[in-house]
């Protein structure tokens, strides 16, 4: 009886163990089929990451439009293509192309003036143009009406220096005076002009010079 109890005994107590451990690896989790069953979400792009992109998106856009506004510049302005020597075949700087492009367009400013200038000279030189030849119209008419009144007296050839002279007079106060960019401003001139240069003692001052210098080169 002792020896069964013994057995008895050593049996119930590797029965409870074995209960234990059953017990206790069934509590531990079973990490394999956790893992077999488990799938990975896929990466999200955060807020401060698409903002980032953006930005750089952004910024290259901008360098590209400046990029293109340079050659586009150094394309246009013709001083650009004439490197120095210095440089030789290297690109130009931003700040040669920008210098070089101000150089041009204050050339073109200048050149705009000059040619303005010019034109409006030229349209003092056609209004006067215009006057002497209504003046000298109206001389050949009354010579057609009237061929020999005063035939004996003046020569058609001497007449005409004095008028030719007498208009070359007026025309230098014409002509530094008068001013044809508008007929506003043409009409405002040739009313000040005539009240000025115009007197009926300024016209026998200028008639007297002229007959004068024709007297002695005639004499």
């Amino acid at each position: 009886p002792a020896l069964f109890m013994e057995n008895a005994r050593k049996g119930s107590i590797v029965s409870r163990a074995n209960s234990i451990g059953s017990t206790s690896a069934s509590s531990v989790p079973n990490t394999d089929d956790e893992d077999s069953d488990y799938h990975q979400e896929p990466y999200k792009e955060s807020y401060k990451d698409r903002r980032r992109r953006a930005h750089t998106q952004a910024e290259q856009k901008r360098r590209d439009a400046i990029k293109k506004g340079y050659d586009d510049l150094q394309a246009i302005v013709p001083t650009c293509e004439q490197q120095d020597f210095s440089i030789g075949c290297q690109k130009l700087s931003k700040a040669i192309v920008l210098q070089k492009t101000i150089d041009y367009i204050q050339f073109l400013h200048k050149e705009k003036k000059k040619q303005e200038e010019e034109v409006s000279t030229l349209r003092k030189d056609v209004m006067a143009l215009k006057i002497m030849k209504v003046n000298y119209e109206q001389i050949v008419k009354a010579h057609q009406d009237n061929p020999n009144e005063g035939k004996d007296q003046v020569s058609d050839e001497v007449k005409f220096n004095v008028f030719q002279g007498i208009m070359d007079s007026l025309f230098q106060s014409f002509n530094s005076s008068i001013s044809v960019t508008s007929f506003q401003e043409l009409s405002a001139c040739v009313f000040s002009w005539i009240e000025e240069h115009c007197k009926p003692q300024t016209l026998r001052d200028i008639v007297i010079g002229v007959l004068h210098q024709l007297t002695s080169q005639l004499y």
